[in-house]
């Protein structure tokens, strides 16, 4: 289907069939013709209207649709590229001239030779300052082309998050554990009930010492 409107009446759509092409919109000026007729459509059309002069409706699928800013995007920062580029040739025999012209404000004699030359330059000077304000205009608006490129470049892999089942630490199962084995009884243990290990001597030699009453006087 060709869908078709007018530059005077944009919410006035004509709709054949077929696809854009001189017969469907000879179609759509019949139609055309027989709304103004039966007074459905109140549109002043300049002489000489042909339908050359329709505007295609066309409807942009989510692709295009998408795309499109991109696009715009893609062309306002080239844009900026070469205002950037022009602006740095100029940007040095600008500076130039613009410290010749403090000459003009001091008293100091000035050669009839270096006044031509500071009127020359303002050609340079003017070329540069009209650049200049385009290019820093360019770059504000460049700000907003580099955001929706920024969007589009973003990978899909940072908006996944990862399941809730791997988000348990280490340190709350050792919570777990240390709870249940304080919740069963402990026996306690005196010093009574542990025997005190024995130390065996094969074959040892007891020395018994000698009471001062059995020597010999």
């Amino acid at each position: 289907m060709a869908r078709y409107t007018l530059a005077q009446s944009p919410e006035v759509v004509l709709t054949v069939a077929g696809k854009d092409s001189p017969k469907a919109r000879e179609k759509a000026m019949a139609e055309l013709m027989e709304l103004m007729d039966s007074g459905k459509l109140d549109t002043d059309l300049a002489d000489g209207f042909s339908p050359d002069q329709f505007i295609e409706v066309r409807e942009l699928s989510m692709s295009e649709d998408r795309e499109d800013p991109i696009t715009q995007a893609v062309q306002v920062l080239n844009n900026l590229a070469t205002l950037k580029i022009k602006v740095q040739e100029l940007r040095s025999d600008a500076m130039q001239v613009r410290s010749q012209i403090d000459i003009l404000f001091s008293d100091e004699l000035v050669s009839e030779e270096q006044i031509n030359s500071i009127k020359e330059g303002f050609k340079t000077l003017k070329s540069f300052a009209q650049l200049n304000m385009k290019f820093l205009d360019a770059r504000s608006q460049a700000e907003n082309a580099r955001q929706v490129l920024d969007e589009a470049l973003k990978s899909p892999n940072s908006e996944v998050k990862p399941p809730i089942e791997s988000v348990i630490s280490a340190t709350e199962v050792e919570t777990v554990e240390v709870t249940n084995v304080a919740s069963e009884p402990v026996e306690a243990i005196t010093s009574a009930d542990v025997e005190e290990p024995v130390t065996t001597i094969e074959d040892a030699i007891v020395e018994v010492p000698v009471s001062k009453s059995t020597k010999k006087k």
